[in-house]
Parts: structure tokens; sequence; C-alpha cells
């Protein structure tokens, strides 16, 4: 491990540019100096190690999407939010299992962040039926929506990949592919 990873914490604003720039280095410094007080909550209450790591992990996540989406206001230190996340994502987890007594035991500040987590959690149950729809689909609207919406391309590149006579021919083409995805995400909701 380089001497930059085993420095201090990074920022809370080295941490938003550095996720906004897809910067590993920052997620992995951010992994090594607040773990470990992650860790101690969890070993705390009734957990291992290893999920610890699974809730670092899927907050991580949360924070992650919450920056990349654009209106992410922190409200107060990074680490205080992680550790709230973290907290919210299992005493939730707890509950799931049975084993939560009613009581978790911490050691530092936190925040509310269930409506965050639950947005999250919606969000990601959101995501998974829209694959699902996708998957139906079928070709090419398939591949017309990924090209469009996920991988950035424009009307005149899908026209010529697909051969339409002008990208207005696959722009209604997509509409079309765009009803069906719709008739399709809530048939299945």
């Amino acid at each position: 491990m380089s001497k930059f990873l085993k420095g201090s914490a990074p920022t809370d604003s080295e941490v938003i540019l550095g996720i906004l720039n897809n910067s590993e280095i920052v997620l992995e410094r951010l992994y090594v100096a607040y773990f470990p007080m992650v860790l101690q909550l969890i070993i705390n209450n009734n957990g291992s190690a290893d999920d610890a790591k699974d809730i670092y992990q899927e907050a991580i996540i949360v924070l992650y999407n919450k920056i990349k989406s654009g209106n992410f206001e922190l409200s107060s230190k990074l680490k205080t939010f992680i550790y709230s996340v973290c907290r919210r994502l299992w005493l939730k987890r707890l509950n799931q299992m049975s084993r939560f007594d009613g009581d978790i035991r911490d050691f530092q500040d936190y925040l509310p962040v269930e409506d965050e987590v639950d947005k999250q959690t919606d969000r990601d149950l959101q995501f998974t039926k829209m694959e699902g729809a996708l998957a139906l689909l079928g070709e090419p609207c398939k591949t017309i929506i990924e090209d469009f919406y996920m991988h950035d391309r424009s009307m005149q590149e899908i026209c010529e990949r697909f051969g339409y006579t002008n990208a207005d021919n696959a722009k209604t083409q997509k509409y079309k592919c765009l009803q069906r995805l719709k008739k399709l995400f809530f048939q299945h909701s």
C-alpha cells in the first residue's frame, strides 16, 4: 500500500471531487479512513467483519450515487454521514435477521438517514424492474435504448448503426421503443 493511502483521511471536498472525477485513489483512502469506525459499530452490535464490509460497501454506494446524482448537500461531516448510513443499514439488516434487541450501542453522533437509505432501496428496485423490462423488450429496441441512454450515442450514430434513412426516423423508432419499454415496465410492477 502506498504512503499516500496510509496518510490522513481525505477531506470532505476531496472525496466529493474524487467521486465526481471517478478517482479510485480517493475511494481507497475513504475506505482506509472510515472502515475501522464501521467495523467497531458492527462488531459491537452482533455483527462480523464480513457484515461490516458489506454494510460499508452499501454505504459507499449510497454516497457515490448521491454525489453522482448532482443533488448531494452535505449538512454534516462526511464521516458522520457515512456512519449514519451504516448505522441505518445495519439496523435494517438486524431487524430482517430478528437479532435486534432494540438498542444499538453507539460511540459517535449520527444523522437520521432512513429516508436516504429507503430512497436508495426504492431506486435499486426500480433499476432491477427496468433491467427486466429491457430484457423483455427485444431487438433492435433494447440496443437503441441502451445506445442512446447508457452509451450517450447520438441519433445520427444510431441512424447509421441501424440503417435508418435519417436521424428523424431513428428518433421515431426510439420513441416507439420507449413506449413499449414503458408498457413492459408497468406490466411487471
